[in-house]
Order: C-alpha cells, then sequence, then structure tokens
C-alpha cells in the first residue's frame, strides 16, 4: 500500500519502534520480519497492477494463497506468542544502520503495496530438492564443502569425462562459476542452463556453489548488503576462496576462470568481477543488477523495479573484465533498465583503459529464437569485449534453457552457447 495516503505510522513499525526504545531489539527484528513474510491486506487501491511486479523476489514462482487478513492481523499483533526465530535467517533489517522510523519514511515514497513487496515467503523457505541432472559415462558431478573464516560452504563441481585424458596430455582447463537465482539449487540450475553439457563439449569444469538458507532463507545471494559487496568480506570472500581452492585442485588454467549468474546471481557475479577482477577472466550476466545498485533492502526492491538510482559511474582504478549481458525486455521481476545500467558501467570502465573501440549494433531471430538486439564493443584489434543481448519479449528467466529446470525459456537464443562462446574467446 502507499502509506503516505495515512498520516500515521504503521501500526507494526509503531510497535516495533517502542520495543527497540526498551531495548527489545530481537523482538524489535522478529516483528518486523513477521509482518515482511505475511501478506498484504486487501486495501491497495491500484487493482490494475500485475501481481508478480509487485513481489520482492528473484524469480517470479505461482502466486502464493492469501492469508485471511483477521488472521494476518492477529499473527502480526501477537505479543504472548511472538514468531519463533529458531530457523536461521539473514533478514537484512538487523543489519540497517536507518532507525525504524527511518524506514517508515523511506517506505512512503514507494507508489506500490509495500507488505507485498516484501513478502519472501512467496518463495518458500528454501529451495525445492531437485533431481541429479543426468551425466555422461565417466563424467562427475561431485559434492564437496569449503571450509573458509565465513563458515562451511556446500557446492557441486562438474568434471567432463575427458578430464583424464586432459591430464595425461597436461592441459589445464577452464573454470565457470555459476551462481543460481533465488530458492534454485546448484542441481536445478546446472539442468536448466545445460551447462554440464557445454563443459562436455568444450572441456571445462564447472563449479556451483550454493547459497545456504541460513545465509538467506530464500537462498538469493545478498547482493544489495554492503557487508556482501567487497573485496575480502562476506559471500564474495568465500566465492573467491572457493574459486581459489578449485583452481589449486585440479587441472584449471587460471588465466581462464569466469564468472556468471541468473539474477540475484548474476548480480553476484558483477560483484566478483568488480571485487576480484584480476580472478576472472570475464563475467556473464543474465537478469541482473549493476554494482551497488542496492545498499539496503529498500533500495534493492526499488532497484530490480526500476533501476537504480545511484550513479553508474565505476569505481576509481577498477580494472574493466570483459561482460556479456542478457535481459529480457519483458522482465517484471529486474527491470531491462538494469541491463542497461549494466552496460554503461561496463562501457565507462572500457572506454576509460582502452581507445580506438569500435561499437556495433545488429538484430537477429528464427522460428526457434526469439528476436533480440545485440550491442557490441568490440576492441582494435577486433576483440569482443563488451555484448548486450536485449531479448524482445523474455521475461525472468535464463533464455534457452531446458524446461526441467526452474525460471527457464526454451525459446532462444541460448544464453548458456554465447556466455561459454564470449568467455572462451578471453
Amino acid at each position: 500500500m502507499d502509506f503516505s495516503k495515512f498520516s500515521k505510522t504503521p501500526p507494526h513499525l509503531k510497535e516495533a519502534m517502542e520495543l527497540m526504545k526498551a531495548g527489545r531489539l530481537k523482538e524489535a527484528t522478529t516483528l518486523i520480519q513477521s509482518n515482511l513474510n505475511g501478506v498484504a491486506a486487501d486495501n491497495n487501491t491500484d487493482t490494475n497492477t500485475d501481481a508478480n511486479t509487485n513481489t520482492m523476489k528473484d524469480v517470479t514462482p505461482d502466486k502464493p494463497k492469501l492469508e485471511d487478513s483477521a488472521a494476518k492481523t492477529a499473527k502480526s499483533t501477537n505479543k504472548e506468542k511472538p514468531v519463533s526465530t529458531d530457523k536461521p535467517s539473514s533478514e537484512p533489517f538487523n543489519k540497517l544502520s536507518d532507525t525504524l522510523q527511518d524506514i517508515a519514511d523511506k517506505m512512503k515514497d514507494f507508489k506500490l503495496d509495500l507488505p507485498a513487496a516484501m513478502d519472501l515467503s512467496a518463495l518458500g523457505s528454501g529451495a525445492t530438492t531437485h533431481s541429479e541432472p543426468d551425466i555422461p559415462a565417466n563424467a562427475q558431478f561431485l559434492k564437496g564443502t569449503l571450509k573458509s573464516a565465513q563458515g562451511n560452504h556446500s557446492y557441486r563441481l562438474y568434471i567432463p569425462a575427458s578430464y583424464e585424458q586432459a591430464l595425461q596430455k597436461d592441459l589445464s582447463l577452464p573454470l565457470i562459476v555459476m551462481l543460481h537465482g533465488c530458492t534454485q539449487s546448484p542441481e536445478d540450475f546446472a539442468t536448466g542452463t545445460r551447462m554440464n553439457e557445454l563443459a562436455e563439449e568444450n572441456q571445462c569444469l564447472i563449479v556451483y556453489p550454493s547459497q545456504p538458507t541460513s545465509a538467506n532463507p530464500n537462498r538469493c545471494w545478498n547482493w544489495f548488503q554492503p557487508s556482501d559487496q567487497h573485496q575480502g568480506q562476506g559471500e564474495p570472500a568465500w566465492l573467491a576462496a572457493l574459486t581459489r581452492s578449485i583452481i589449486k585442485d585440479y587441472a584449471v588454467d587460471s588465466s581462464r576462470v569466469y564468472v556468471a549468474g541468473l539474477s540475484a546471481g548474476a548480480a553476484m557475479a558483477i560483484i566478483m568481477a568488480e571485487a576480484y577482477p584480476d580472478l576472472y577472466a570475464a563475467v556473464g550476466v543474465h537478469s541482473g543488477l549493476a554494482y551497488r545498485s542496492a545498499t539496503d533492502l529498500p533500495s534493492a526492491m526499488m532497484a530490480m523495479r526500476k533501476g537504480s538510482s545511484a550513479s553508474s559511474s565505476p569505481t576509481k582504478n577498477g580494472k574493466f573484465v570483459p561482460t556479456i549481458i542478457l535481459h529480457g525486455d519483458q522482465d517484471h521481476t529486474v527491470s531491462i533498465r538494469n541491463g542497461e545500467q549494466i552496460f554503461e558501467q561496463a562501457k565507462q570502465r572500457l572506454q576509460a583503459q582502452k581507445s580506438d573501440l569500435n561499437t556495433q549494433q545488429h538484430q537477429c531471430g528464427s522460428k526457434q529464437n526469439r528476436r533480440s538486439t545485440q550491442l557490441e564493443i568490440r576492441d582494435n584489434k577486433g576483440n569482443s569485449q563488451l555484448k548486450y543481448w536485449k531479448i524482445h519479449g523474455a521475461g525472468h528467466s535464463w533464455s534457452g534453457g531446458s524446461s526441467a529446470g526452474s525460471y527457464t525459456d526454451p525459446n532462444g537464443p541460448d544464453a548458456s552457447k554465447e556466455m561459454l562462446r564470449f568467455f572462451l574467446s578471453h
């Protein structure tokens, strides 16, 4: 709802502020989390708004069943039986420096149904268990755990059937780090992108880090939290540690290591390229957001909906990492404006470091593939440095992916093939 229509602070925020004044911070956080995980009352006057555009989520599941308004109100105001906090949560509000009143003031700026927009419960508390993808004989899809300063982290590693032959020939193989979207698992992401199949064809290793529900209830990478946006801390630190561990333990060519992701995973891929430009030779971004396009939950919601209001200027002295971007122009979860901002941010850094650049634009399409507009910048040697695919008619899903995985669009262009082709040219 639009809180600007009311003269009073929302009841649950008022109660939370009283708890905070009394020093009961944990209870205040629990109360806010309870309301964010609830469903908005039926007093939203905008009856023509698409429900999918009013949901703070990385992917677009089926519309959840609405709670009875009276039951929901009783749930959010019941002081005798507070919501259990036994389940780990990375609720961003407990890391914000804003006061609760400041948060309420920020909410007033949004012209959408805020309680519904913040409803993460629609994504489910944890990803569905997905079946193992099929792999050819002699290939391996290993389960591993990385122990780091940030804790223990699980991952899946795909090793192609030709790996032993490569070892015998003393060959080093490329490595691709694949970051899944919210509610997804490594298994699901591997199935949907078909990246393992391409690894067989091109002799690559693929590692799929897994975001646990203890870090985010919906398995989203926390791209919007300042503590997870920089080198040497948070999620970027352990993802970099995992990358280095695979390079050390397997026959990996350290000059051909790449990172890619979908949505929240794509936003984190951008952060990894920003934080560790010497570790990754190229980055692939599917339906993602530009670096530091958000620094808290409210700004994340706004960025997803309308693009970032922050400056698109690259950080000082940053190294340009070759970038390929794919984004559907009918994406109602992460606006196409974000793809444009990623391109502009990368272009500014590229122009600051290289001269004699050549920009090309062309369109393509076929009966099998959606129509797309491609904008590409090549260097003076003809090498593609920055490529942006705007896919017409596509929503928030992996283009050309397998319907056996979640959040995929079987209609091309094939994002996996295009990313791998771009990666292997660097």
